[in-house]
C-alpha cells in the first residue's frame, strides 16, 4: 500500500464547467512533480486511462463526483487529500 505522504493531490482543468474539472489523487513516487499535462495531452484517447495511470494517477474524480459524495457523507471536501486516499484504498486501488 502507498502511505499518503507519497500522494498528492491535483486539480485537472479541461473546461470550465464542474463536469470538467478533476481531482486527481497522485503517486509521487511515479510523478513526483505532479501530472505531465503536456505528456497527457498527447497521449491517444483510445488509451487515455492507460496514460493516466503511467502519469501516477490512483483516483480521479470530477466535481459533479465531489459534490455528490460530499452530500452523502462520503467525503469531505475541506480534507479532499485525505478524503480521496481513504476512498481509494476502500476501492483496493493502493
Amino acid at each position: 500500500m502507498i502511505p499518503i505522504e507519497q500522494t498528492g493531490i491535483e486539480e485537472l482543468s479541461f473546461g470550465d464547467s464542474k463536469e470538467d474539472i478533476f481531482h486527481v489523487l497522485v503517486n509521487k513516487k511515479v510523478s513526483p512533480n505532479g501530472i505531465d499535462l503536456d505528456k497527457l495531452r498527447l497521449a491517444d484517447p483510445r488509451n487515455f486511462d492507460a496514460a493516466l495511470t503511467s502519469a501516477g494517477c490512483i483516483i480521479m474524480l470530477n466535481e459533479i463526483e465531489i459534490d455528490e459524495l460530499a452530500r452523502r457523507g462520503e467525503l469531505n471536501p475541506k480534507k479532499l487529500h485525505q478524503s480521496l486516499y481513504e476512498l481509494a484504498e476502500q476501492e483496493g486501488l493502493l
